[in-house]
């Protein structure tokens, strides 16, 4: 999985690949990685669901998904237009705190691009969805100019999903606790869990010192 850094690059290239396409779509990246959208989930978000502050933290409240019928792309495969969020009910919603860089890069998009009539913020310059193919066309294009020709030729962040679980794993691994991650996400605890289980390895030192803080209170 990449890490921060690795991150950044890639959604920096994004901006790269062709005149507007790239542009366009890196915001919607950057919410599959700083805010752990599955990408349904980002192509589908409006102006209405964000509350994004000059200032500080901002939320995302998520209503619809929009699957993509790609692999590479959804994680699913499966073709859909508006459906509700994946686990939940037809109706239910998600809210999930996003970190002041995202909540200035999507200000900048909506300055940037403005949003469809109905409030969408991710489409082509015709108003329509990108496609499948366009995405994986410039995910592609975005590692070989982010990552050097071993990484390329890797599975590191192949596919725009990947995104999602690097942002998972980084919030597991900064100590946000699994509920509060399986919320933001969109999981159950056990999935959670049982999906990321390896990333939290190796935390036992980590561990031991919090206990020991906490006995000595």
């Amino acid at each position: 999985m990449v890490n921060p850094a690795q991150a950044r690059a890639l959604l920096d290239a994004v901006t790269q690949v062709g005149r507007t396409r790239g542009p366009r779509m890196m915001a919607m990246f950057a919410c599959v990685y700083y805010a752990a959208l599955r990408p349904e989930e980002a192509s589908g978000l409006c102006r209405q669901n964000c509350d994004l502050p000059a200032e500080g933290w901002g939320l995302i409240t998520l209503e619809k998904a929009r699957p993509q019928a790609n692999k590479r792309w959804t994680n699913s495969g499966e073709t859909h237009d508006e459906r509700g969020l994946k686990h939940r009910a037809k109706d239910d919603t998600r809210e999930v705190p996003i970190p002041p860089v995202l909540v200035a890069i999507l200000r900048e998009h909506i300055e940037t691009y403005g949003t469809a009539k109905d409030g969408r913020l991710f489409r082509t310059s015709k108003g329509r969805p990108f496609s499948s193919s366009a995405y994986s066309a410039v995910w592609q294009e975005a590692r070989r100019l982010a990552f050097a020709v071993e990484q390329v030729v890797s599975p590191l962040a192949a596919r725009p999903y990947d995104l999602r679980h690097a942002a998972v794993s980084l919030w597991l691994n900064a100590g946000v606790p699994p509920t509060e991650v399986a919320q933001r996400a969109g999981h159950g605890v056990d999935v959670l869990l049982r999906v990321y289980a390896k990333c939290i390895e190796g935390q036992r030192a980590r561990a031991n010192g919090q206990i020991t803080k906490a006995l000595e209170l």
